[in-house]
């Protein structure tokens, strides 16, 4: 019998940053598949992939956007936090210049300002994971 083990994700809270370096507002996606809502954008690390692989990729996957990852805001592992299974999610802190564009499984990338942050349209735990973000 295999070692059984949650899966382990990544999500990245990208800032955007415009060309002389104003904050524009992080970077949400508009889920294409279930569960539906807004999310911060994030994926499943490959077997043979470090998280900080696997972000920029996923980040690349989703928004298009090339990121630079500042820091690791925390890791989310309540087992109630994905509906579908049991996940463990690796949260970094990112910094990202440029257009987003919606890519894979994202069906829609919006920019928010920190104030406007929808956090009743969240899912998983994101309305969490933003507010641990927003009172770092």
């Amino acid at each position: 019998m295999g070692i059984k083990t949650p899966y382990v994700a990544v999500d990245g809270i990208i800032q955007l940053f415009d060309s002389n370096d104003n904050f524009r507002g992080i970077v949400l996606i508009e889920r294409k598949n279930p569960p539906y809502g807004l999310a911060i954008p994030g994926g499943f690390v490959d077997v043979g992939e470090s998280v900080e692989d696997a972000l920029i990729r996923e980040m690349k996957e989703e928004t298009d956007l090339d990121v630079e990852i500042l820091g690791l805001l925390g890791v989310y592992s309540d087992p109630a936090r994905d509906p579908r299974f049991h996940t463990v999610s690796v949260t970094f802190i990112c910094k990202a210049y440029g257009e987003p564009k919606a890519q894979s499984d994202a069906k829609e990338v919006k920019i928010f300002k920190l104030e406007e942050i929808p956090f009743d349209k969240l899912v998983f735990d994101h309305a969490k994971i933003l507010k641990d973000f927003i009172l770092r």
